[in-house]
């Protein structure tokens, strides 16, 4: 590419869609098929293809062709010099930043998927007893065995239950679920979806006023799934929520990581775009409790949304 001003203005002008920019970050760090970067920034793989030719044109990326496929790499050092330039200062700008965490999170889960099928394609047996496994025992058994280490004695309240998924899975495991929540429609489809469980009750409560939800102490442990980033103030509800729980109890948090999807606010109504482990232990020490761990989740390919954490608080 010749020197001059206009060749900058359009090495910048293809390094100003953010898209290109998140996928030259994965090519930078591993060499991917068109599929597997459309599984990493969950776009349609017409519209990676797009961005793969201009990043081509433009000299940024390599390609490789191997068999039918075309697999492509971005690799500073051999780029002109005042290419490089340019990508490491728009490379620093997204560095850190929340939409390339949860494209690096997707990129392990394509790499281990990717791994997954080279041992299934070379190891007949392996992929042989994948299958029969499944066949013989489910696809589940191995999450309600991990599950099994809850101490069946306990008592756990589910606080903003929704329609009782997560009640629905603690069930079988413990002595009592009670699960609560104060929207009408949802504990209509928790009430269905429980009614096989002898040992679940569905409540109308609010655990953010305690009204509802029962006296103080009443429980072993709390469960919070995707409720945090819809209340106003996160503190508090932990406070509140850790009323309930019996001297030494748990208080198990799941919700998403900090994220930068501004139009979750407007589009389904949340106050807060996620939490960083920084921000749940602020959060907890307002609340008068301590943040015992905080661990991200492993994302799926499939999954459309900002990564998610558990937590544990005390």
């Amino acid at each position: 590419m010749p020197n001059g001003s206009p060749a900058l203005l359009a090495l910048f002008a293809v390094l100003g869609d953010l898209v290109r920019v998140r996928m030259l970050r994965l090519l930078e760090r591993e060499e991917l098929g068109v599929g597997e970067v459309a599984k990493c920034v969950q776009l349609p793989q017409a519209t990676v293809s797009r961005h793969l030719k201009a990043l081509h044109d433009a000299g940024f990326i390599r390609k490789r062709i191997e068999g039918p496929a075309s697999r492509y790499r971005m690799q500073p050092d051999l780029l002109e010099p005042f290419a490089r330039d340019a990508w490491a200062l728009v490379r620093r700008a997204l560095d850190g930043s929340a939409s390339d965490a949860d494209d690096q999170q997707r990129l392990v889960a394509v790499l281990r998927g990717r791994r997954t099928d080279a041992r299934s394609f070379f190891g007949r047996v392996g992929g042989e007893w994948s299958s029969l496994r499944g066949e013989l025992f489910g696809d589940r058994f191995t999450a309600e065995g991990l599950q099994a280490f809850l101490p069946s004695d306990w008592s756990i309240a589910d606080l903003g239950c929704g329609t009782g998924e997560l009640a629905a899975e603690l069930a079988p495991l413990v002595k009592r679920v009670v699960a609560i929540d104060r929207e009408s429609a949802m504990l209509e489809a928790a009430r269905a979806r429980l009614r096989e469980f002898p040992n679940a009750s569905v409540r109308h409560g609010d655990f953010v006023t305690g009204e509802g939800c029962g006296k103080a102490g009443a429980f072993d442990a709390a469960t919070m799934s995707l409720v945090l980033h819809h209340l106003p103030d996160p503190a508090a509800a932990l406070h509140s929520a850790a009323r309930l729980l019996k001297k030494g109890g748990l208080l198990l948090v799941i919700d998403m990581v900090e994220h930068e999807r501004a139009e979750y606010r407007t589009t389904m109504g949340h106050i807060h775009l996620g939490f960083s482990k920084k921000r749940m232990e602020s959060l907890a020490r307002s609340a008068k409790l301590t943040l015992r761990s905080y661990r991200p989740l492993r994302s799926g390919v499939a999954a459309k949304g900002p990564g998610l954490f558990t937590s544990c608080l005390s």
